[in-house]
C-alpha cells in the first residue's frame, strides 16, 4: 500500500444528489497537486453484556480533506467556493455558497502500480492566507484548501479507490477515471 507519488488533480461540481439521481458536471483538471490529506472521522463503540464485550459497531462521520497545490489559482478557488471572477478579479461575498464537488487524483504505488482515488461529495471553506516577504533564500508559499466530505444521499457512497494491481482490475477503469464521476456506486 506504500504510495510514492501524487498527480492529476481534477474536480467536478455535483449538480444533483437525491433519491432519484446523481449528476456531476464535466471534470476539470488543475495542475500542480502537491498533497491530499484525507482524514475520515467516526466512532467505534462496544456493547457490554454477560460481563464482557459483546458486540462492536462503527459509524463513519464527516471526512476532513486538505488539498495542497503549487498554486491555487483564482478560477479554481472561485469554482470550489462559489465566488465569481470578473476581469481577473475574484469577488467574494458573504452570501456565496460553496458547491458540493467530487475530487479525483492518482498516486504511484511503490510496486509501480497506480492507485486511483475519487472523493464523491464535499464542500470547501475559504482557505487561510499566509504569505511572507522574500529573504536570502526561496520560500515557496503554496495554496491549501480544506473541506468536509460526506456520503452521497443517493447511494451512500463517499469514496472510490482502484488499484491497477488489484485482482479483477479492468484497464478501462484507469482510462476513463477522469472522464466522469459515475452516478451509481459500483456493484460489489
Amino acid at each position: 500500500m506504500s504510495q510514492i507519488g501524487l498527480r492529476n488533480f481534477y474536480y467536478a461540481i455535483l449538480l444533483k444528489d437525491d433519491k432519484t439521481a446523481i449528476t456531476y458536471g464535466t471534470p476539470i483538471y488543475v495542475p500542480g497537486l502537491i498533497g491530499a490529506d484525507i482524514k475520515p472521522g467516526g466512532n467505534t463503540d462496544t456493547l457490554y453484556a454477560d460481563d464482557g464485550p459483546y458486540e462492536a459497531a462503527a459509524v463513519l462521520g464527516d471526512i476532513d480533506v486538505t488539498i495542497e497545490m503549487a498554486d491555487l489559482d483564482l478560477n479554481t478557488q472561485a469554482a470550489l467556493l462559489g465566488h465569481t471572477v470578473d476581469s481577473g478579479i475574484m469577488n467574494e461575498k458573504t452570501t456565496d455558497i460553496a458547491p458540493y464537488v467530487a475530487l479525483m487524483f492518482e498516486s504511484e504505488k511503490a510496486s509501480g502500480a497506480t492507485r486511483y482515488v475519487k472523493l464523491l461529495k464535499g464542500k470547501f471553506s475559504v482557505p487561510e492566507s499566509n504569505t511572507k516577504t522574500k529573504d536570502n533564500k526561496v520560500n515557496f508559499q503554496t495554496g491549501k484548501i480544506t473541506g468536509k466530505f460526506v456520503a452521497r444521499i443517493n447511494d451512500g457512497a463517499w469514496r472510490r479507490i482502484a488499484d491497477t494491481d488489484a485482482t479483477g482490475y479492468v484497464a478501462t477503469t484507469g482510462d476513463n477515471w477522469y472522464k466522469a464521476v459515475e452516478p451509481v456506486a459500483a456493484a460489489g
